[in-house]
């Protein structure tokens, strides 16, 4: 099980957003390479990378500062937003990118997602993004409501060469409130692929809850930016 620091680019910042809303900003710097770093020298092997103007306009806008994130630091990277085709998976892998999250692309143009996995390239190195408000999909970015369970998607993919599904508690997300971990529990149930919950962590305690489950890693962002634990302490709590 990892820790995933989390970065959120929107405009070149590094920021983080309450709930999905675009409205509910907040920043924390502008330089998300110095930021990779200090999760890098804390002892962090992976990040987890969202654009999140990607994410809304169906494009990948960010993908300089995460090549110079790949280039310049030890951490294992995972991206997403905006991802939408094949060539902007392989740009991303070109730069260095370790696994290309899909979420609106993949749940909207289903035949095409599952394509990928007849290509032996994208083994092990594409996840399913799944986020949801009281278990029902959101896409666009999260602006955009479904009737899709995300349990029924998890059971779908079972047997996919998928590297994870990262599932995030929309409700939860950046509230520091705590990790809806009913939720998390009942994906792991539901599917062979790894999972990795996203969403809620506010305090060591929540972290220390999510890792008795057969998690493959936990999502933290805003707790880290605000100090509600240092970053170590998430690594040791999560990955003992």
């Amino acid at each position: 099980m990892y820790l995933f620091p989390a970065i959120d680019l929107r405009e070149g910042k590094v920021v983080r957003l309450l709930k999905g809303d675009y409205g509910r900003q907040t920043t924390y710097g502008d330089d998300p390479l110095a930021q990779a770093k200090l999760f890098a020298d804390a002892g962090c092997s992976w990040l987890h990378v969202v654009d999140l103007d990607g994410a809304k306009t169906g494009r990948m806008v960010h993908l300089r500062a995460i090549e110079d994130i790949c280039r310049q630091t030890s951490l294992k990277v995972e991206v997403g937003g905006g991802v939408r085709t094949a060539g902007a998976i392989d740009r991303l892998l070109g730069v260095g990118v370790s696994r290309v999250v899909l979420g609106t692309a993949a749940l909207e143009n289903w035949d095409w997602f599952q394509s990928l996995m007849g290509n032996p390239t994208y083994n092990g190195r594409i996840v399913l993004g799944l986020d949801a408000r009281d278990g029902q999909l959101a896409v666009k970015g999260w602006q955009q409501q479904t009737n899709t369970s995300a349990e029924d998607i998890a059971r779908q993919v079972n047997d996919w060469p998928l590297a994870a599904i990262v599932y995030t508690d929309i409700a939860t997300d950046g509230t520091l409130q705590g990790p809806n971990v009913g939720a998390m529990a009942r994906m792991t149930q539901a599917t062979a692929v790894p999972i990795v919950a996203s969403g809620g962590v506010g305090k060591l305690e929540h972290l220390y809850e999510l890792a008795k489950l057969p998690l493959n890693g936990i999502i933290v962002g805003r707790a880290l930016y605000e100090g509600a634990f240092t970053i170590d302490a998430a690594v040791r709590a999560v990955e003992g």
